[in-house]
């Protein structure tokens, strides 16, 4: 390989004939997996010294804990050409989803490739291609020049921290979640969590076993729903109501009717009555946090309106006394290696299907999304998207600009069913996964006959 001094007077190793995949975790493993099945020679780099992104507990980005499980049950889950095995349980251990990860790998060889403890330090655009910096395993700084970039360094790990008057002047300890482990640092304490998505009320109801008194603050009431129904994994039933490609209204209404009948009405719980329809909010999985509050274990409080020395003031006018507020209110989406404006569109990337950048062939994005459902699955589809348009433009890149140009009208498609979903950051990437799947299906025909015809 050649090495050209171009870069103040450091070499650059010329591997423009390859494709960098950044991050070794369940999108970049499955990007990498895609691209070389379709014939791509792939590096792939990891910062961390294991596979695994955030599944990996001791990542210094991971941001589970020792009790997280999954939302969604196994099929919904697992990639569809890797299941999991038939003993797994219904939703799986963090532990468990790790160990997948790592037998993924294992088996299509990427455990290989992957350069580990190798964090990219610095991306730098050329004409064509990019300019990597590179921290490798021996603390070496280094630079590699490569034709395409597939960016998979995921989007949970930025917290995204609210500010509140007197916050500064607290005189307990403000935690976000990206820090919490375990309710070890709950326990004894008088605990307010702000924040209603999964990780903030899987904390309260960890809380509610472990801390002294338990407050549960959120913006606005929410759908919560169990994790089974009619003794099935509850997104497998959803699942069957979303076949059914019913107006999105009676859809809505059946899931409203559902929770009724699972959990009752809210209020009976001192919640107050949602102002959305379900669906237009992410959905809360948890079969716990109800009883929770039924049993007074956990007391459920408006929005935090400040702090006063040891007290937190809710817009409600009352105000507890707290040893740790604990804010679950989610994370920013960011690629700290990348120039800024790199990927067009700022807090919300415009990117086709969330993946593919609108005026460069040779920048993707892989697991860029939040779906009501598992994960993995749509990522594949979006690897083998990537792959199948990459594929076009190694033959005809005249044919591939060309698609990104008839695809610009879908810049703004959020593949969302028809929901109305409530303004929120939580929301800049959220997709239904049944439309997203079948919009990618569709990008895929679209490809397979440019190919077609490009190969006739």
């Amino acid at each position: 390989m050649a090495n050209n001094p171009t870069r103040d007077g450091e070499g650059v190793e010329d591997r423009h004939d390859r494709i960098l995949v950044i991050g070794a975790g369940s999108s970049g493993l499955t990007a990498a997996k895609n691209l070389r099945e379709r014939g791509f020679h792939v590096d792939v780099v990891e910062r961390e010294p294991h596979v695994g992104g955030n599944w990996n507990i001791d990542g210094s980005a991971s941001r589970v804990y020792d009790s997280t499980r999954m939302i969604s049950s196994k099929p919904f889950t697992q990639y569809p050409d890797f299941p999991m095995p038939d003993t797994a349980p219904d939703y799986l251990h963090h532990t468990d989803v790790r160990a997948y990860l790592e037998r993924y790998a294992a088996h299509f060889g990427l455990d290989r490739v992957v350069e580990r403890s190798t964090p990219v330090e610095e991306v730098e655009p050329l004409a064509r291609g990019f300019d990597v910096a590179l921290t490798g395993a021996d603390g070496t700084r280094h630079w590699r020049r490569y034709r395409r970039l597939v960016v998979a360094n995921g989007h949970n790990w930025a917290p995204k921290w609210p500010t509140y008057p007197g916050q500064d002047t607290f005189t307990g300890e403000l935690l976000h979640s990206a820090g919490y482990r375990s309710g070890d640092q709950l326990a004894g304490k008088r605990v307010v969590v702000v924040g209603a998505g999964n990780t903030g009320c899987d904390i309260a109801v960890e809380a509610a076993h472990r801390a002294e008194v338990t407050v549960h603050s959120t913006r606005r009431a929410y759908w919560y729903a169990p994790k089974y129904v009619l003794g099935k994994p509850a997104d497998q039933v959803s699942d069957l109501i979303f076949a059914l490609r019913l107006p999105t209204r009676l859809t809505q209404a059946l899931f409203q009717a559902t929770a009724r009948l699972v959990v009752g009405r809210y209020e009976r719980y001192g919640l107050p009555t949602p102002d959305h329809r379900f669906l237009e909010t992410h959905p809360i999985v948890n079969q716990q946090l109800l009883y929770h509050v039924g049993h007074g274990a956990i007391t459920p409080k408006p929005d935090v309106a400040g702090f006063d020395g040891d007290e937190v003031v809710f817009t409600d006018g009352s105000r507890v006394q707290a040893d740790l507020v604990l804010f679950a209110t989610g994370y920013l989406i960011r690629f700290p290696f990348l120039p800024d404006g790199l990927i067009p569109g700022g807090d919300r990337p415009r990117l086709l299907r969330n993946v593919l950048h609108p005026d460069r062939t040779d920048l993707a994005v892989i697991g860029l999304i939040q779906p009501d459902s598992g994960q993995f699955a749509l990522v594949h589809w979006q690897s083998v998207l990537l792959a199948s348009f990459l594929e076009l433009e190694s033959r005809a890149p005249t044919a591939a600009h060309r698609y990104l140009r008839e695809a610009a009208h879908q810049l703004d498609d959020r593949s969302q069913a028809g929901i109305d979903l409530v303004d929120s950051t939580r929301h800049l990437v959220e997709v239904e996964h049944a439309a997203y799947a079948r919009d990618l299906e569709k990008d895929l025909a679209v490809l397979a006959r440019r190919l077609a015809a490009v190969a006739a």
